[in-house]
């Protein structure tokens, strides 16, 4: 199997500050991927950005960052949802002053966008995730840094300029899952994210398909070597009991990513977690099931307000944003976008994915006559949306 260094994972070049124009030709409706991209058009949306990624990443790169499970039913289906909704429009409303700004586990923050957690970021830029610190900190935006990060968690933080969660998968050894809390702690990590969909990987055929080709990249946080996404770690015993056990220790708030049963919502409310996550992992675990923002109202409802509620799984256009809030979410995560904005423009494009998201959120704010996040509600949808 291929090995890399840390500057030969890319294929077709994404490093540093690259050209952010490579897009559709002007005028033209939004480009699919693969799509063909005329050079010096700027991209201004986000399907730019993935469009323009494609042609950049590596084949097996571009299976692990833009594929889902098995027949990827839920993968399309997040973003199938997500357009079936529909806003209501307002007029004459005073919309001079639009206020993104959020306040999230204590902490006041510009915009409702945060960086998910995802992993092997060398197969998209050189400087992996650090590169993407440093866009998050052009950003103004959290980032959630994967367990599984081909840079350590004391590199990622170093390089940051705004707040960085640690994102968790729990092992079945205890000790090296507390010691890999305690260094996140002590590395500054403001909060620890834990995944809790993601027992083990179900069916990943469009990876699957490149595996002759996958690369082998370093994860130094578990301190292993291994194809894209770290596999082989055992994180089958992770339960009720083990969470609890981390509660006892854990010195940052903790977040519980992966949640769509209500069931588990209210249960994780009950336990104690400072906010939690309404996820499908974007399509990658269970295939078939519910796309996210069908699941978060029925959450969110649930919950009633005891802890904050984020929302992931096919944020693409600021409209998503306005409809994840409409339906009880606080912020909302993305993922894939922002890795393509690194392949394709370094820091600079993890910047410029988050800016349009949010001029776009402000945008959409302000022709629903909401001019403040707190005032986005379910009225913001059409009737039967």
């Amino acid at each position: 199997m291929a090995t890399v260094s840390r500057r030969g994972a890319l294929v077709g070049g994404a490093g540093g500050a690259a050209a952010l124009s490579l897009s559709a030709n002007a005028g033209a409706s939004a480009p699919q991927p693969g799509q063909a991209l005329a050079a010096d058009t700027p991209l201004v949306s986000l399907s730019d950005y993935e469009a323009a990624a494609q042609k950049r990443l590596s084949p097996a790169a571009w299976a692990y960052f833009s594929g889902g499970s098995a027949d990827e039913i839920t993968l399309r289906h997040n973003r199938e949802a997500l357009d079936r909704l529909r806003l209501k429009p307002r007029a004459l409303v005073d919309v001079t002053k639009i206020d993104t700004s959020v306040t999230l586990l204590g902490q006041k923050l510009p915009h409702p966008i945060l960086l998910a957690p995802i992993s092997s970021h060398l197969l998209a830029h050189p400087d992996a995730e650090v590169a993407t610190a440093k866009g998050a900190g052009l950003a103004q935006a959290i980032l959630v840094a994967s367990t599984v990060s081909n840079r350590s968690i004391e590199d990622i933080r170093q390089a940051a300029s705004q707040p960085v969660w640690f994102q968790l998968y729990v092992g079945d050894d205890r000790g090296a899952v507390k010691a890999l809390i305690q260094r996140a702690e002590a590395a500054g990590c403001k909060a620890l994210c834990i995944t809790a969909d993601n027992p083990l990987a179900y069916a990943r055929n469009r990876e699957e398909r490149t595996k002759a080709i996958q690369p082998q990249l370093p994860f130094p946080n578990l301190g292993i070597t291994a194809g894209p996404g770290g596999r082989g770690q055992s994180r089958r015993h992770f339960n009720w009991a083990d969470l609890e056990w981390i509660r006892s220790f854990s010195k940052t708030p903790i977040v519980l990513k992966g949640l769509i049963n209500p069931d588990d919502a209210d249960e994780a409310a009950k336990r104690g977690v400072d906010a939690m996550v309404v996820s499908n992992h974007g399509g990658r675990v269970l295939d078939t099931g519910p796309a996210s923002i069908e699941a978060l109202p029925l959450v969110a409802d649930r919950v009633a307000g005891r802890v904050p509620i984020l929302f992931d799984s096919g944020v693409r256009r600021g409209t998503d944003i306005v409809k994840a809030l409409a339906h009880g979410a606080s912020a909302v995560l993305i993922g894939r976008p922002y890795v393509y904005g690194l392949s394709v423009g370094g820091p600079e494009g993890v910047q410029r994915v988050v800016e349009i998201l949010r001029t776009e959120l402000e945008g959409a704010m302000a022709l629903t006559g909401k001019t403040r996040i707190t005032d986005i509600d379910r009225s913001v949808l059409w009737p039967g949306a």
